[in-house]
């Protein structure tokens, strides 16, 4: 089974599917590897390490994918128009494609016409069994890292309290607005670098998530505020009064923060906002608000996804997209994992081939299309 990896070509993407580590394990399983020159430049990860793990490294996408019976990639391949070279048009017919391919009806559409057999990672269901495999996690808890880092970069004073000879510097006042993966490890970095940390969530369970790790808790509660949590673990869109009642605790809190963080993302939609206009007026310039949600629209209504600061009265926002792709090492050593995990688990050691069991819970939460056709309730013509 030849396995392949290519590099990613869409814009801002610096994380790879695999690592040497990884390449060894998938060598041992029996497979043989083909990686594209330059795959890991960006992560730090050089041809010859590829070399020495075992995988043959070629300098063209086309060479690499001949005869490959699975594809890793980090983001869907590119497609006819999308970029100098047509990834789709190049995959064997009846490969699978292992990746975040953000797919949609389309989408999906196409990999069938195809007859590439996809699978999603970022659909994965939130059971145990798949929390190792678990992309969207590994991804989100580096990213609330990265984004503290950000933001000690870009706020003028200093995170924690410096107490000098010549007078004493207060501790930062650090909001997190979202305190899921990405909300929680922000809230423990801003806390190790010394910050004053107060976070909110819809959540119930958030509250003493949040307590636990030493910050206190900013929100409005009511009995909505007890359904406001999926059964796989993501908030929910909430009703426009309780919205209106939570804007007006988060705006107190924000007016008070030299740094708001925001993760808040509601799966399938686009981001919340957060933070409207009014709300980083009222901010005191200087501060800093770091959007993980830019890539969804944005939590902060002043976010300009794309644009790495853009300063509004004195608050300097960040609005980068790809949060993971700015700590590539780290987020290509655990996304590599995650694949190799999901491969490993449906793997007939026999065949020394993926086996993918159709009636499994991950299986149908994350395969999009099989054998020519669309496979996902998600992304099944609709019917009349």
């Amino acid at each position: 089974m030849r396995l392949a990896v290519l590099k990613e070509r869409r814009g801002g993407e610096t994380r790879v599917a695999a690592t040497p580590e990884t390449v060894k394990k998938f060598i041992a399983l029996g497979c043989t590897v083909a990686v594209e020159s330059g795959l890991g430049l960006h992560a730090g990860l050089t041809d010859a390490a590829y070399a020495e793990a075992g995988a043959d490294v070629f300098a063209d996408a086309a060479t690499v994918l001949s005869g490959a019976g699975i594809v890793l990639k980090v983001r869907a391949p590119l497609g006819t128009g999308e970029g100098e070279v047509d990834e789709l048009m190049l995959i064997p017919r009846g490969a699978l494609v292992i990746g975040t391919l953000g797919a949609d009806a389309a989408a999906a559409q196409r990999f069938a016409m195809l007859g590439l057999d996809a699978v999603s990672m970022e659909l994965l269901p939130r059971i145990t069994r798949a929390q190792s495999m678990d992309v969207l996690s590994s991804q989100a808890n580096l990213a609330g890292y990265r984004a503290v880092i950000e933001a000690a970069f870009a706020y003028d004073k200093g995170f924690p309290m410096l107490m000098t000879a010549a007078g004493t510097i207060p501790a930062a006042n650090v909001l997190v607005l979202g305190a899921g993966v990405a909300g929680l490890q922000a809230i423990a970095t801003a806390r190790r670098l010394g910050g004053r940390v107060s976070a909110s969530d819809v959540r119930p369970a958030a509250k003493e998530e949040i307590k636990s790790l030493g910050a206190a808790f900013v929100g409005y509660e009511d009995e909505e505020t007890k359904a406001a949590q999926t059964s796989g673990g993501y908030a929910k869109a909430m009703s426009p009064e309780y919205l209106a009642k939570q804007a007006e605790v988060v705006a107190v809190a924000a007016a008070k923060a030299d740094i708001v963080i925001c993760t808040a993302l509601v799966q399938g939609r686009r981001a919340p906002i957060l933070l409207n206009e009014a709300m980083v007026a009222a901010m005191k310039p200087g501060s800093v608000v770091v959007d993980l949600a830019a890539e969804a629209g944005g939590n902060c209504a002043a976010t300009v996804p794309g644009e790495a600061i853009t300063t509004v009265n004195g608050v300097k926002v960040l609005g980068y997209r790809n949060w993971p792709g700015r700590i590539a090492g780290a987020a290509s050593n655990l996304y590599a994992r995650n694949l190799l995990t999901f491969l490993t688990t449906f793997w007939d050691k026999e065949a020394k081939a993926p086996l993918l069991v159709e009636t499994d819970d991950i299986i149908k939460g994350a395969q999009i299309t099989r054998a020519g056709a669309v496979v996902h309730p998600n992304f099944l013509p609709k019917a009349a």
